[in-house]
């Protein structure tokens, strides 16, 4: 019997769900991340079938002295050498508790489904431009929300996790039971414990007002004049996105928008139409429009907004967080991106911050809060390998362009698979993190895809 089959038949064993491991039948899939242009190199996959699945094979894991990876997608992709790759899937039920504005989620609940039924309450979590994650990977990582303006970072709304701990053993984690986990686990990432299910607050939505005004990319300058004016100004309730976009000539697109170098700013605003009219009123004085789908939305429909892919994509991705963003740094911006087309990206993006995400609260996680006010998101799509040069030395020389306006901090929850967690934490943040981490998990049963140990 090869390693292989012995690692096969002591899992099968172990779990009742799914397993997988190389030379199997479906095994290249299974280990696939949604961004492929990662290749997990793991030993096996586990499709766990419940809770108790996961206390068997983190028992077994930590026995046998190998590393576990938990992924319910894979939008946040490792290499994951040697490890065994966790899916979560089967663990997806949704409770929401309107009374108490509350949910809580398995760990391979999306953020879509959640809203599906927070909706019926008039009721939102705090999600993200795409609603085809998993909730607990992205508040695990923080959660940079549509809503953040107004309410912070999703990891610091938590209230309980049930988690299984590197000795195999479940729990449930509060402020109260384990200050130090619960702690690290809003916003430090999966490399402290395995997550099962999480409990959140949810927030009234009885109006949200959203959607996506697009024009030819030769009205950038204007376009983002108006930006800056909007946000200079703009209500907590407001959140608002300058993005160059270079469609792709891809078929399953509008015939209008294939190959199209345009400008577009998404908006979402918690509140009635006519506010938000009177809010946004410099961008209608913008002539060109070419498409406008702003309007009341559906709490079950935020992901539309920016109508990101949700099939598996390559792609190469950047983020930048500014410490100003004011003329001179926004035309060196536009200059660096160019007049006509950002190819060979697809997204150049500038997100405005602060409101709530900007105060720090006694009760933050590992997440903290971010004293910069916007943050800039470059993404290239990857058809074939040989365009990865150019994505990335197109990335650098528009993070150079701007470089005196820039932080140098990342966001930990939009931080590409190449950059290690210490980009994004503040030194005392990531040395708390670190000592949680060796204290909790001396043996590395658990391996996050930004581990704080490097």
């Amino acid at each position: 019997m090869n390693d292989f089959s012995a690692l096969r038949s002591d899992l099968r064993r172990v779990v009742r769900g799914r397993v997988f491991v190389s030379g199997d039948s479906g095994f290249d899939d299974a280990r696939a991340a949604w961004d492929s242009a990662v290749e997990q190199r793991v030993k096996a996959v586990v499709e766990v079938a419940d809770a108790a699945d996961v206390a068997a094979l983190v028992g077994y894991a930590r026995e046998a002295g190998i590393g576990l990876a938990t992924q319910p997608l894979g939008h946040a992709p490792a290499s994951f050498d040697d490890a065994i790759l966790v899916r979560t899937k089967n663990l997806s039920d949704i409770q929401i508790f309107p009374d108490q504005r509350r949910a809580k989620v398995g760990s391979g609940a999306l953020w879509g489904d959640v809203l599906a039924q927070s909706a019926k309450h008039q009721l939102t979590g705090l999600a993200g431009s795409t609603t085809y994650v998993s909730t607990t990977g992205f508040t695990l990582g923080g959660g940079l929300s549509w809503f953040g303006r107004k309410h912070g970072f999703a990891a610091n709304h938590v209230h309980a996790f049930e988690v299984v701990d590197a000795d195999g053993v479940p729990q449930r984690v509060t402020a109260d039971s384990d200050p130090d986990l619960f702690w690290a686990l809003r916003g430090g990432g999966g490399d402290f414990a395995l997550v099962t299910s999480v409990e959140f607050d949810l927030f009234p939505a009885p109006e949200l007002y959203g959607g996506r005004i697009l024009w030819p990319a030769a009205r950038a300058q204007e376009v983002m004049a108006a930006f800056r004016e909007v946000t200079a100004t703009a209500p907590e309730e407001l959140s608002t996105w300058f993005t160059l976009i270079q469609f792709p000539p891809f078929p399953e697109l509008p015939d209008f928008l294939r190959g199209l170098s345009a400008v577009a700013i998404d908006v979402t605003y918690l509140g009635a139409t006519a506010a938000a009219a009177d809010l946004l009123a410099a961008f209608d004085r913008i002539p060109g429009v070419i498409m406008d789908t702003r309007g009341q939305v559906n709490i079950a429909d935020l992901g539309d907004i920016c109508a990101e892919p949700t099939e598996p994509t390559v792609a190469l991705l950047r983020t930048e967080l500014f410490d100003r963003f004011d003329e001179e740094t926004s035309s060196a911006l536009l200059a660096a991106a160019g007049p006509g087309t950002v190819a060979p990206l697809a997204v150049l993006q500038v997100r405005h911050l602060g409101g709530a995400l900007s105060r720090p609260a006694g009760t933050d996680g590992a997440c903290g809060h971010l004293t910069e006010p916007y943050l800039l998101f470059m993404l290239g799509i990857l058809p074939f390998p040989e365009l990865a040069g150019p994505i990335q030395e197109r990335q650098r020389a528009i993070a150079r362009a701007v470089a005196p306006s820039l932080s140098g901090r990342r966001p930990f929850t939009l931080l590409s698979h190449d950059v290690p967690a210490e980009a994004a934490f503040p030194a005392e943040t990531l040395d708390r993190l670190r000592d949680i981490k060796r204290r909790r998990d001396p043996q590395g049963v658990f391996r996050s895809n930004h581990p704080v140990l490097g």
